[in-house]
C-alpha cells in the first residue's frame, strides 16, 4: 500500500507560479512510474504529467508543455510539479499518482494508488 500525500496549492495570480509536491509512503518509491493529473470544476480527472521511475524521462499533456515542469527525488520519495506561467485554465484539485509499471501511464486507470489532491486557483 503507498500513501500519497499532496501540497503546495493555493491562490496565485495569472502569470504567477506554484510549486507542488507529493510524498510517498512506499520504502519501494523508485517502483513507481508517478504522475501527476488534475481535475478542473465540473470536468472529468486529466492527466497533466508523468516521469519514469528513475527520472530520466517526462511527458506532458500539451497544455501545460513549456510551463509546467515535473521531477523525483527518490531519497526523499517526493515527486514534483512546478508550475510556472499560471493561467486561469490551470484552477483545478491536483492528484499524484503512483503505477507500478516500467513505462509511462497516461490513463487515470493504469494508475494503483492516489494522493487527496490539493487545490490550485489562479486569479485573472
Amino acid at each position: 500500500q503507498v500513501h500519497l500525500v499532496e501540497s503546495g496549492g493555493g491562490l496565485v495570480q495569472a502569470g504567477g507560479s506554484l510549486r507542488l509536491s507529493c510524498g510517498a509512503s512506499e520504502v519501494t518509491f523508485a517502483n513507481y512510474v508517478m504522475g501527476w493529473f488534475r481535475q478542473p470544476p465540473g470536468k472529468e480527472r486529466e492527466f497533466v504529467a508523468a516521469i519514469s521511475r528513475r527520472g530520466l524521462a517526462t511527458t506532458y499533456a500539451d497544455s501545460v508543455k513549456g510551463r509546467f515542469t515535473i521531477s523525483r527525488d527518490n531519497a526523499k520519495n517526493t515527486v514534483y510539479l512546478q508550475m510556472n506561467s499560471l493561467k486561469t485554465e490551470d484552477t483545478a484539485i491536483y492528484y499524484c499518482g503512483a503505477a507500478q509499471r516500467t513505462t509511462f501511464a497516461t490513463m487515470t486507470h493504469e494508475y494503483d494508488y492516489w494522493g487527496q489532491g490539493t487545490q490550485v486557483s489562479v486569479s485573472s
